[in-house]
């Protein structure tokens, strides 16, 4: 499974971004896909999470009510849109997949077996 992010930029506080991250490989419908940021000095912290077949979701409580995750299984694509940015949302975002026990939700990132390569999101103030 190889997965590609991006959409990342710079965006000024209370602005909007949406990352997409495609998959190719597998069956995408079949992954639980993952949202994870690392910023500058932190260790990568779980942003949200979608289940395969459910759609369940998860959201960090930092980003709950404005981060919104959805996924196109017809276009191998997860999507993570971000709104009312804060500068503290500046990170890296990497999407991730997991393959096993995917239709339960898992916020820990030793769990997803496939990651992309990130995308950088700065938020100014």
């Amino acid at each position: 499974v190889q997965l590609q992010a991006y959409g990342g930029g710079l965006v000024q506080a209370g602005g909007s971004l949406r990352l997409s991250c495609v998959a190719s490989g597998g069956t995408f419908s079949n992954y639980a896909m993952g949202w994870f940021r690392q910023a500058p000095g932190k260790e990568r912290e779980f942003v949200s999470t979608m289940v395969s077949w459910s759609g369940s979701t998860a959201y960090a409580d930092s980003v709950k009510g404005r981060f919104t995750v959805s996924r196109d299984n017809a276009k191998n694509t997860v999507y993570l849109q971000m709104n009312s940015l804060k500068p503290e949302d500046t990170a890296v975002y990497y999407c991730a997949a997991r393959t096993s026990r995917v239709t339960v939700i898992s916020r820990r990132a030793a769990e997803y077996a496939y990651w992309g390569q990130g995308t950088l999101v700065t938020v100014s103030s």
